[in-house]
């Protein structure tokens, strides 16, 4: 039986949201998956927030930072945000099911 973590509320605010592209999609076959973080969260903060939150084992923890773009678009000047993205591999039998809503 699994021990239950202590709930950590700074888990939320780790965690903005995954990113469901096609790529994505693609790797989740080689339990890989993307998150886009907060820019001031370390790896270890990654990797214990998806643990605890999806009930999960993390294999590794890569990242990157998408620096944000000039824009024009209908003659007004904008600029995009930057972005920070985790590459999340599961240990083997780990898998993170997004369709259900939980």
């Amino acid at each position: 039986m699994k021990t239950a973590k202590k709930l950590n509320y700074r888990d939320y605010e780790i965690i903005l949201y995954p990113l469901l592209t096609e790529k994505s999609n693609m790797m989740t076959s080689n339990a890989q998956y993307f998150f886009a973080v907060r820019k001031d969260a370390s790896k270890p903060e990654i990797k214990s927030a998806i643990e605890n939150l999806f009930h999960v084992k993390v294999q590794a923890v890569n990242t990157l930072i998408k620096k944000g773009k000039t824009r024009i678009f209908k003659g007004r000047r904008g600029v995009q945000s930057d972005v920070k993205k985790a590459m999340v591999c599961l240990e083997a039998g780990q898998k993170i099911d997004f369709s259900t809503g939980v």
